[in-house]
């Protein structure tokens, strides 16, 4: 049965034009969810049958095809709320593991994550990142993009060696002296940064797209909210020290788990980064939920892949847009690859020597970064962003690795942009 379908009785007494594709053709962030903007009648008897959207049907599209069909699923799912999160996987079922100093995996699952934590030497004397991975390691694709992230990061934290010319030839710069000039910084690096980090692979226990748009992102926040609360007052790890990463649909978790934290706690995680939060389709009735701004004391954003696997909206402090609001990003094939590639580009800015990769401007539109209007500082997309940033950034990006095209912003007066004076949100079938 097909809930979509079901609604074409309803729709017909929807007076809604099917929209045009102005707000995408001009990167911009305006409009997005104006009511014209929904689909019409013939679209809807056109949709696939929920069980038959995959991950690998989105790879075999384009990716403006792929986003068509996102996109129109989404905006008839906000019609009467068809969707509901009513997928809570057990916490049991949610696995995961802690990056040895080897670089072994130590494993776990959410109801042991504490008593874990406790048995790591020195866990917590540093800082802690906790990356909350949002699709299954099952598909080649973010297995790829999640393995560079962990990789980079145990690079930087000292958990590995420093990498194999083969990857370091993967990861040159543009010319010689810069590949020389990284692996020195890399070098200097060595000594200096230490850290945790934790790999929570919520990704896993998605198993179908239905699991995926109806994932209750609340409940599975204040879980592991639950267990950060736990891991500050039975391991003493204090909350200045966490920094969660959340991809896709797991940057919302990781906003809720940030609240969470905060209401049983009275204090905010330092830093909560979204890479391509994926849109909401099922939200719960007369409540704002997901990704926000206060989150923690400073949420970053990057979103990739706005008007297909992601969402334009403006969530953060600072929201980073590679090439514009736009439904992917320069060579990736289909709306899947696009929103990895917010995972790739911080995985390149976490490698030491890389964190200045991705200069960015402050904009409101491609257009206007593109015509140099765009205002404020130089601003660093990555884990190099500055925390005083406010407001929406743009760049552009590379089609390949090295994605960064490290080359100077337009330096300008102010840095406070767009968002100052927002006020903030409250808020196994295949999937491959």
């Amino acid at each position: 049965m097909n809930p979509l379908r079901n609604l074409c009785v309803l729709a017909c007494f929807m007076a809604v034009a099917l929209a045009t594709n102005s707000y995408k053709q001009s990167n911009s962030l305006n409009n997005y969810d104006d009511p014209s903007n929904w689909v019409s009648i013939s679209e809807i008897e056109q949709l696939p049958m929920l069980k038959d959207v995959t991950l690998r049907r989105l790879e075999g599209l384009t990716v403006d095809e792929g986003a068509s069909l996102l996109d129109k699923m989404y905006h008839l799912a906000q019609f009467n709320r068809i969707f509901k999160p009513e997928y809570v996987p057990e916490s049991s079922q949610i696995k995961g593991y802690f990056v040895g100093e080897n670089g072994q995996k130590i494993e776990f699952n959410l109801d042991n994550f504490v008593q874990t934590a406790k048995r790591q030497t020195n866990f917590g004397n540093d800082e802690v990142t906790i990356f909350i991975e949002g699709l299954p390691q099952s598909w080649s694709q973010a297995n790829k993009a999640n393995r560079k992230l962990i990789e980079a990061y145990a690079q930087r934290y000292n958990l590995q060696p420093y990498p194999s010319q083969q990857e370091a030839d993967e990861q040159k710069s543009n010319s010689d002296e810069q590949v020389e000039q990284g692996r020195k910084q890399n070098q200097e690096q060595d000594d200096k940064t230490t850290g945790d980090l934790v790999v929570i692979a919520l990704g896993n226990v998605i198993g179908d797209f239905e699991q995926f748009v109806t994932l209750n992102v609340e409940r599975i926040g204040e879980i592991i909210g639950e267990r950060l609360v736990e891991l500050t007052n039975e391991v003493n790890v204090p909350q200045e020290i966490i920094h969660l990463i959340g991809q896709g649909p797991a940057a919302h978790v990781a906003g809720i788990a940030g609240r969470h934290y905060t209401r049983q706690t009275g204090h905010k995680l330092r830093r909560i980064t979204g890479l391509d939060p994926a849109r909401l389709y099922a939200q719960p009735d007369n409540k704002l939920t997901g990704l926000a701004r206060g989150d923690a004391d400073f949420v970053d954003a990057i979103h990739t892949s706005a008007y297909g696997m992601g969402t334009p909206q403006r969530l953060a402090d600072v929201d980073f847009y590679p090439n514009g609001p736009a439904t992917g990003v320069p060579g990736a094939d289909n709306v899947v690859e696009a929103s990895l590639r917010a995972t790739r580009y911080y995985a390149e800015s976490v490698r030491p020597g890389n964190e200045r990769n991705f200069p960015a401007v402050a904009a409101s539109s491609y257009r206007e970064y593109k015509q140099n209007n765009g205002y404020g500082k130089r601003a660093y997309m990555g884990i190099a962003t500055s925390y005083d940033i406010r407001g929406d950034y743009m760049l552009q990006v590379n089609s390949r690795s090295p994605f960064g095209r490290n080359t100077p912003a337009q330096t300008q007066s102010g840095y406070h942009a767009y968002h100052q004076s927002w006020k903030q949100q409250q808020q196994q079938k295949s999937f491959v």
